[in-house]
């Protein structure tokens, strides 16, 4: 169904007659839509396309205003998942189809092979031909009428135009040699753990995979630094976003936070734009993903299944102190796992060195991160969340 909107055109306003002047108007009505101006989209859409189509002209405007703000938001670091995250957080369907569709056509012009499953991941695809303008045909899948329309490619160009520089930027093209790459033999194990502790309906049974999942990721990094000790020339640490859903996404980032550290990593919050950037080891990232997606879906469910979790206050103290166990557990997991290497001590001053690495890092990316702490108001919701935490009992390796 198409946006229901009552549409009164405007009098006595020369419409743009280029290509160009359409596309410079669609960025004039989108800056005043970054800026919050109540109505602003729908106001413009109406002065632009009063009649019952779209002239090619306006067509060619908004694909050439798409291409500008799609490239130079990729050009300050923002990838694919990035941008399909951050428009599935801030706009309508509508704008966020138009948003990937010009990412479709803008990577088309890049010599970046990686981004083809980027572009998959977020269901960005060509569809449309060439036989006829894009806007045309986009106007048609979604029974828009020309003012809706345009309305909703201003709401999209705004979106775009809100966007920031990204620390660090992403990488188009990421470079992970070939030495180094990740094992996908140990990483299909991992998930599979995961996968299972997921959809386990008998806690124990996923508190004994998740255990299992963490131990091979923990033994894998120490065996991987080890073999990068011998090396001249140590990998450059390397960094990821993670994306948080809300509600109770600062609870959740200090889920990823402790996920991070006990893998060898940091990690700091963006709380703008709900995403947790981690910097460490490309496989220390993989790991961080995986467990940190796996120990959401976990505690979400452990949470909402508590009879007592009914109020926001209980839900954020559960997640909070769910973090914090696991965050003391996964410590004492790879106390553990280190303890039991062949030979501890090499392995110590070869992860004190990758920890300094990962550290200035970090420092260079973020000089000036501020600790925030997260306020608990349920000391049942507390409790609740550490006894689901000790129930994991993740990284005991005699688990």
């Amino acid at each position: 169904m198409g946006k229901q909107k009552r549409r009164v055109p405007a009098e006595g306003t020369q419409r743009p007659r280029t290509a160009e002047e359409f596309g410079d108007a669609l960025l004039a009505a989108a800056s005043e839509t970054a800026k919050g101006v109540r109505g602003a989209a729908g106001h413009h859409a109406d002065q632009l396309a009063p009649d019952v189509e779209l002239p090619a002209e306006a067509a060619e405007g908004a694909r050439r205003a798409g291409h500008f703000l799609i490239s130079r938001a990729c050009r300050s670091g923002w990838l694919p998942e990035d941008l399909g995250q951050a428009a599935r957080r801030r706009v309508d369907e509508f704008a966020r189809s138009f948003v990937l569709d010009a990412l479709v056509a803008y990577a088309e012009q890049l010599d970046a092979p990686s981004w083809r499953d980027r572009l998959d991941e977020v269901g960005a695809v060509r569809w449309w031909t060439a036989s006829e303008p894009h806007l045309a045909q986009w106007a048609a899948k979604h029974i828009l009428t020309p003012a809706e329309a345009l309305t909703s490619v201003i709401e999209a160009l705004g979106f775009l135009m809100t966007l920031p520089v990204l620390t660090p930027p992403g990488t188009a093209t990421p470079d992970r040699s070939a030495h180094h790459a990740v094992d996908e033999k140990k990483l299909s194990r991992v998930r599979a753990l995961l996968a299972k502790a997921e959809s386990s309906s008998f806690p124990e049974e996923a508190e004994a995979l998740t255990a299992k999942a963490q131990e091979l990721m923990t033994r894998y990094a120490f065996d991987r630094v080890l073999v990068e000790a011998g090396e001249s020339r140590p990998d450059v640490p390397a960094s990821r976003r993670i994306w948080l859903d809300t509600p109770y996404v600062d609870a959740k980032s200090l889920l990823v936070h402790v996920v991070a550290k006990a893998n060898r990593c940091r990690a700091v919050f963006d709380a703008r734009w709900d995403f947790v950037t981690v910097v460490g080891d490309e496989d220390d990232l993989d790991a961080v993903a995986l467990l940190t997606t796996s120990l959401l879906v976990q505690a979400t469910r452990a949470m909402i299944a508590d009879p007592a979790g009914r109020d926001r206050a209980f839900r954020k103290s559960f997640l909070v102190a769910y973090a914090t166990r696991i965050g003391e557990r996964l410590e004492r997991a790879a106390a553990a796992t280190l303890k039991a290497t062949p030979d501890p001590d090499r392995l110590l001053p070869v992860l004190a060195s990758h920890e300094l690495r990962v550290n200035a890092a970090f420092t260079t990316l973020f000089p000036q991160v501020v600790g925030k702490s997260v306020t608990v108001r349920s000391h049942e919701g507390w409790d609740a969340g550490r006894e689901a935490a000790d129930r994991a009992r993740l990284g005991d390796t005699r688990s």
